[in-house]
């Protein structure tokens, strides 16, 4: 067994979703367990160098976390030639730039979502990469959520039958700032800095409908800014000029029609902070992150409608839970492990950049519904 090394520049690590779920809990993670293996026996071992303009943080989270390379020269980054792959996650209006930038160096790239907020750019940018003939991934972290493959597997099975609507709701409440610090970053609430949860979601919302249950052909969508003023990280009162809500619902091939509910502004009275909630002929489930209940048509009860007497059903107790069968691992990991197979050896892969531009004409679909208050086909891209 043979060791193979694969540098990795990553760029954007000092945000919470690039430390946190990228630097950590993905690669360092991949790399304390000695990397992973190929095909072939041999090993891949992963070598990052973390990269960001502001060397006391990088160099603080290289310590930390004993990585033997940081630096803030970008360029200098793209120009070493044992560095095979480059990956961002910092803001959304870079972003486009910083991966043409990596695959004119010669670089592979893989990058969080969305590519861009423009879909020209994010088409564009799928074109670039596939005429390179370098290897290009967006992350699709959800489709790896436990929770998620379990509903796919109730699909493949045949659970369902004739899948006939998807219900999902996803979010929580985002402080304002003033008397609780905010969980998200004030940019989320800003327009110009990439802001807005339609930008944000639609985009994950395009790969679990397409991958799951089926193309979207439609949109119809709703946005909302419900808070107009929230307090930033410096303790300043800023506007908001962005959505903070969106209400949409989505024609699917094979006519299954999905609802999807995305809100910074929403207490949460569910299973987990994300729940879809999926209708077929001969059966439903449930899932959240990590859990998933069904039931069968020969295990639904029969309710009656009597608005006179309180409910005595317990409609909870109707369902029964999908076992852990297998093991769960980080769903951001596994797909960076799928990345990184795919790089080393050609192994399968399904995410390049054409399914983040996907995501991006989803939003711009949404957005241009909630302006124009109307039903907008999806039409096929084309690379």
């Amino acid at each position: 067994m043979a060791q193979r090394r694969l540098g990795i520049i990553m760029h954007g690590v000092t945000g919470r979703m690039g430390y946190n779920q990228h630097l950590v809990r993905s690669i360092l993670a991949i790399r304390d367990q000695g990397g992973i293996a190929l095909a072939n026996g041999d090993r891949l071992v992963v070598d990052p160098i973390i990269v960001g303009r502001d060397p006391k943080k990088i160099e603080a989270l290289a310590k930390k976390h004993d990585i033997a390379r940081w630096g803030t020269d970008l360029d200098a980054a793209l120009a070493n030639p044992d560095d095979e792959i480059f990956f961002d996650a910092g803001t959304t209006l870079m972003r486009a730039g910083l991966l043409e930038r990596a695959l004119a160096a010669g670089k592979h790239v893989y990058c969080e979502k969305p590519t861009s907020d423009d879909l020209e750019v994010a088409v564009n940018l799928a074109k670039t990469a596939r005429a390179s003939g370098l290897k290009h991934g967006v992350v699709q972290d959800k489709l790896f959520l436990p929770g998620l493959l379990k509903l796919k597997m109730l699909r493949d099975s045949g659970f369902f039958g004739k899948i006939l609507s998807v219900r999902g709701e996803f979010g929580y409440w985002v402080f304002e700032g003033d008397w609780q610090k905010a969980q998200r970053p004030s940019w989320n609430y800003r327009k110009n800095d990439g802001g807005g949860i339609i930008l944000d979601m639609l985009c994950h919302w395009r790969y679990v409908m397409d991958n799951l249950f089926g193309e979207v052909r439609a949109v119809s969508c709703l946005g909302a800014t419900h808070i107009p003023q929230r307090v930033d990280e410096n303790g300043k009162v800023f506007d908001c000029d962005t959505d903070d809500a969106a209400y949409a619902t989505f024609e699917l091939e094979g006519g299954v029609i999905a609802q999807i509910n995305s809100s910074w502004t929403t207490r949460v009275r569910r299973d987990d902070l994300v729940t879809f909630h999926v209708d077929g002929t001969h059966g439903s489930a449930v899932a959240g992150l990590h859990k998933c209940w069904t039931q069968h048509r020969v295990n639904t009860p029969k309710p009656v409608w009597n608005p006179d007497q309180p409910q005595t059903m317990d409609f909870f107790a109707d369902w029964e839970e999908v076992p852990d069968n297998w093991p769960a691992d980080n769903g951001f990991k596994a797909q960076w492990e799928m990345f990184l197979r795919h790089v080393a050896e050609d192994a399968p892969w399904e995410y390049g950049l054409e399914a983040g531009a996907k995501g991006v004409q989803l939003a711009e679909l949404g957005l241009r519904s909630w302006e124009e208050r109307r039903w907008l086909d999806v039409p096929k891209l084309e690379f």
